[in-house]
């Protein structure tokens, strides 16, 4: 539990550096790769390496201090953007991705 604390930013930044690159990956699966498996794939991908971790490091990290620290803010912040104006992002990427793959088919 040391390890997680003492590391959490590193953590935290790695985790979503991982859920970007699912992003990516699940939309190339979509719409590169036309793969419902490999989309799957991704959408899992997305899931163990988004919302769920960082929601668990905000507890253990909440657990450990008791108190609402910078860190604990940032998750709640970058949860509130995923689930508000992040929704509205990651239409415009998917809009991006859909006309860009279907420009290299043709």
């Amino acid at each position: 539990m040391d390890v997680l604390l003492e590391n959490k930013w590193v953590i935290l930044i790695g985790l979503e550096v991982l859920a970007w690159t699912s992003t990516f990956f699940l939309l190339y699966a979509r719409y590169g790769l036309k793969s419902s498996f490999w989309f799957k794939v991704a959408t899992v991908l997305f899931a163990l390496t988004g919302v769920i971790p960082q929601v668990l490091m905000g507890i253990i990290n909440f657990i450990s201090t008791k108190r609402i620290d910078l860190f604990t803010l940032i998750i709640v912040l970058l949860l509130l953007y995923g689930f508000t104006i992040g929704k509205k992002h990651v239409k415009k990427l998917d809009a991006w991705a859909q006309a860009k793959f279907s420009k290299q088919t043709t």
